[in-house]
């Protein structure tokens, strides 16, 4: 695409910049509007700057990927509800053999969940799981909180509903899901394992650790030497305990069913909860079986989330507002943005200058392709990184040979999703659990910028090399 005109391009430019700018810093002292007001003033600029039209704004949003977003969110609700993480956060717990054990636990269990359920939303219900389980074998929190981030940014990218850019990819490249898991899946598993060892290696002596039992006893052998054994209670053991959310409180699907319904009204109220949480888990595994058979994942998505509200026979208003709108909302605006950006065609100028050395037909053109994109996604984030080159590195591999142009999208999106392990601000889910850590009503830990980039940087250049040559050996 040729360059526009001068001003376009100019003032297209300044509306990307304040996307940019206020993506990565939400909370900048001159506009601390955060990141979804942002997404909608830059999209508001383009339009005003002319640099696009209404017309093509309202167009360049992407409607499938918004509701398979929305129906994800909603199914992921309904999962809460029927306790599939708290099962999971036990899963950490059960007959852990110590520190090194349970990190080794963090980071299948979290990687294989956010293959399915988003990397995201595996932050968010893990987080307070790790940080009650790390003190109650007196280990410390920050080996785990990075195992939980860093695993689920690595086993998000197998699938094209683990993230929200592997979402933009499978759309816009048509790759099916099973063609898309099988070509990332080896890359994935290498990336886990190794990631996993670097953990050990760098934390080895910080997880040796003592098993509960002992603590507990520990802790009774301080009291009687201080006299207080008589008068302090025995501590309960440590439950799987309950988010502040309210993710595992009493939950849309499991206390106040109105419906009159006969059968309902002739079951008991444990046969009741048990039917619905059982409904939940039998169509969530239906539509992970309708994704891998090729069906339209948007409205396999929106199917699913349907019949949960549907069966839970119940208004789904409380289900509902659990969805994060202003994350669609934010998605809107990016899009509006970058197709703005991509009419001054500065990006295919900048894609034209550096194609003829990021060639996915040698080891020397994905090299430099993979620092492009792992050095834009944590400049510019891993989705708009997504949306501004995927078209471009496809159109230049589709004049290599179609299976060129999968191992592209492909390469992308391994690409693009490990980049955000480099620094804290490379990902949402690095946010996620620096946030949930910070604010946790017990045990909250402080997880730096500094204290996450030491093992960033080697994770994530590591990881990415050795996946590179695993992408797309399984073909389908």
């Amino acid at each position: 695409m040729a360059l526009a005109s001068l001003s376009k391009v100019v003032l297209g430019s300044i509306a990307f910049g304040v996307f940019w700018v206020l993506a990565v810093f939400p909370s900048v002292p001159f506009m601390p509007i955060g990141r979804t007001a942002g997404a909608l003033l830059s999209a508001v600029l383009m339009i005003i700057f002319h640099v696009i039209s209404p017309d093509d704004a309202y167009a360049s949003i992407d409607l499938p990927i918004l509701g398979l977003l929305f129906s994800t969110m909603v199914v992921g609700g309904y999962l809460k509800s029927a306790g599939m993480f708290k099962h999971l956060g036990k899963l950490l717990a059960w007959r852990s053999q110590g520190g090194r054990d349970l990190l080794c636990r963090v980071c299948v269990v979290t990687a294989l969940a956010s293959a399915l359920f988003t990397n995201d939303t595996c932050c968010v219900v893990l987080t307070e799981f790790v940080l009650e389980l790390a003190p109650e074998r007196n280990l410390p929190a920050k080996p785990f909180l990075l195992a939980l981030a860093s695993s689920a940014n690595i086993g998000s990218s197998a699938t094209p509903i683990g993230n929200p850019q592997n979402l933009v990819i499978a759309f816009n490249s048509k790759i099916p899901f099973p063609k898309f898991l099988l070509g990332i899946l080896p890359a994935m598993l290498a990336g886990m394992a190794v990631n996993m060892v670097m953990l050990l290696c760098m934390y080895w002596k910080d997880l040796e650790g003592t098993s509960p039992d002992a603590v507990a006893a520990g802790k009774q052998m301080e009291a009687i030497e201080d006299g207080r054994a008589s008068s302090s209670p025995e501590e309960p053991p440590l439950k799987s305990p309950k988010l502040t959310n309210g993710d595992y409180s009493p939950s849309v699907m499991e206390e106040s069913i109105s419906t009159k319904h006969p059968w309902f009204m002739q079951c008991t109220e444990q046969r009741r909860k048990l039917f619905l949480k059982s409904f939940a888990y039998v169509v969530t595994v239906g539509m992970v079986v309708a994704y891998m058979v090729g069906l339209n994942m948007s409205w396999t998505a929106i199917t699913t989330a349907i019949a949960l509200v549907v069966v839970d026979f119940r208004d789904a208003e409380p289900c509902l507002d659990k969805v994060s709108y202003s994350l669609l909302v934010f998605f809107s605006g990016m899009f509006i943005t970058v197709s703005g950006f991509n009419k001054t065609g500065l990006p295919g100028a900048i894609w034209n200058f550096m194609a003829p050395y990021s060639k996915v037909n040698s080891v020397g053109g994905i090299s430099v392709l993979s620092i492009i994109i792992l050095l834009l996604s944590n400049l510019a984030s891993n989705v708009p990184t997504v949306l501004l080159m995927g078209g471009e590195v496809a159109s230049a591999a589709a004049l290599i040979s179609p299976a060129a142009v999968v191992k592209s999208w492909l390469l992308l999106a391994w690409v693009s999703t490990v980049a955000g392990n480099l620094s804290l601000l490379g990902s949402a889910a690095n946010l996620i659990v620096c946030e949930q850590a910070r604010r946790a009503p017990r045990n909250a830990y402080d997880l730096t910028f500094w204290n996450h980039i030491v093992f960033g940087v080697p994770s994530t250049l590591i990881v990415t090399a050795i996946g590179i040559p695993l992408i797309g050996k399984i073909n389908v």
